[in-house]
């Protein structure tokens, strides 16, 4: 199954507060409630392993979808729209990349 990974830090600009409340209140729910996503999680980076050092990212969604073209199709709702113009009002140039298990 396919498994989308979303690798972000956010804007200068934006508010770690605003973000993670957003991302509770909206974007969860929106991207669950999608029938093409079977899961889907956003973690928040604390440090590197063994390191109190920050890691690159301080944000990674995992999003398990079981049919690509399904997802696809879903991506262009309206609520997937509006949720995505929220999304890169927060996000610095995300990293969207599409993994299988092996």
């Amino acid at each position: 199954m396919p498994t989308i990974l979303a690798l972000y830090n956010l804007k200068p600009t934006a508010s770690v507060t605003d973000y993670e409340n957003w991302a509770k209140a909206k974007d969860i729910p929106v991207v669950t409630s999608l029938s093409s996503v079977q899961d889907f999680r956003v973690l928040k980076m604390n440090n590197l392993l063994g390191s109190d050092a920050p890691g690159p990212y301080a944000y990674c969604e995992i999003i398990e979808v079981p049919d690509m073209n399904a997802f696809f199709a879903d991506l262009s709702s309206e609520a997937v729209q509006a949720g995505a113009k929220q999304f890169n009002e927060f996000a610095d140039n995300p990293i969207f990349i599409v993994a299988s298990d092996i």
